[in-house]
């Protein structure tokens, strides 16, 4: 039952991410001003607080694409019922556990019929970005509250309140997994599923226990990105898993589960975020950044390959 290490895996993601930072600085300078350093943390809050939920999952050996889909149905149902009047703490429970409910739906259909978490988590996606449409007939959903736009759009101080729940989501993935014992069981899942049958891990409970925290995450991003964009919209989300799963895997954490930590992963996030905001401000198309980004995602998951190839020979 292995947890982080420190490995040359790592130090390659910090050096790949300074070198970004001093090519996006030299081409133009307004890439490090304080303004821009901010966009670039806002800009990363929601992958971030939804990579934490990613991050549970894929060391218990899953995965979950259902991500961008949540993210949406929270949008627009967060919209709906903020627009109608409905109290702001009300609606926000209703969304969470919507998202959790989502997620334990999927550890259900995941451990009592053996369904692949890939297929599983994709058909999930499928349907409730169905149901993000259906709710809305297709338009987006206006009238939200501006007390409630804070957490999208407001600050503390210089920092903005986005960031701050990144930051918390950061902290409490770091203490569930280096300071509980349903944070060991995680990586023990994802190293060998049998051995922690064998040492009493209760393996579904702890399954459904992740999948119903990541599913709860999932939401919460899409309440803030409600309230960035002032509106519910049912496409909100849309390819949000390429994102997230390509921060937790850049992060370090192991396809095969088992190996990672939330440190790590904070660096993926804050990576692809720079490299997005990087190539915004060289005015490099969409199209190639979509092209960069999944380059990015396969040099990720093949580096993982090459290391754990290495570990097994090394044993």
């Amino acid at each position: 039952m292995k947890k982080h290490k420190i490995d040359l895996s790592r130090f390659g993601v910090i050096i790949a991410w300074i070198i970004l930072i001093i090519v996006f600085a030299i081409n133009n300078p307004a890439f490090l001003r304080s303004s821009n350093i901010f966009t670039i943390l806002r800009q990363a809050s929601i992958v971030g607080v939804c990579s934490v939920g990613m991050t549970f999952v894929i060391l218990t050996g899953g995965m979950d694409l259902s991500v961008g889909s949540v993210i949406g149905v929270g949008c627009v149902g967060g919209a709906q019922m903020l627009s109608s009047g409905v109290p702001i703490p009300v609606a926000v429970l209703v969304i969470l556990l919507m998202g959790a409910a989502a997620g334990t739906f999927n550890a259900l259909m995941i451990n009592q019929l053996g369904i692949a978490p890939i297929i599983m988590t994709l058909g999930t996606m499928t349907a409730m970005r169905g149901i993000a449409y259906l709710l809305c007939g297709g338009f987006a959903v206006y009238g939200i509250p501006e007390s409630y736009k804070v957490i999208g759009q407001g600050y503390l101080g210089p920092i903005p309140v986005p960031v701050i729940i990144m930051a918390i989501c950061f902290a409490f993935g770091w203490f569930i997994l280096n300071r509980l014992n349903f944070g060991r069981e995680i990586y023990g899942i994802g190293g060998n599923v049998e051995a922690s049958r064998l040492t009493g891990v209760n393996v579904k409970k702890t399954i459904f226990k992740v999948y119903a925290l990541a599913g709860t995450l999932y939401a919460l991003a899409g309440l803030m990105l409600m309230a960035r964009v002032n509106s519910g919209q049912p496409s909100s989300g849309e390819g949000y898993e390429m994102d997230v799963i390509t921060g937790v895997v850049l992060g370090g954490v192991s396809i095969n589960g088992g190996e990672g930590s939330i440190l790590g992963v904070v660096v993926g996030v804050l990576l692809m975020s720079t490299l997005t905001n990087g190539m915004v401000l060289m005015d490099i198309s969409e199209f190639w950044q979509k092209f960069v980004k999944g380059v990015v995602l396969i040099l990720a998951v093949s580096l993982d390959r090459i290391v754990q190839k290495s570990k097994e020979k090394a044993v």
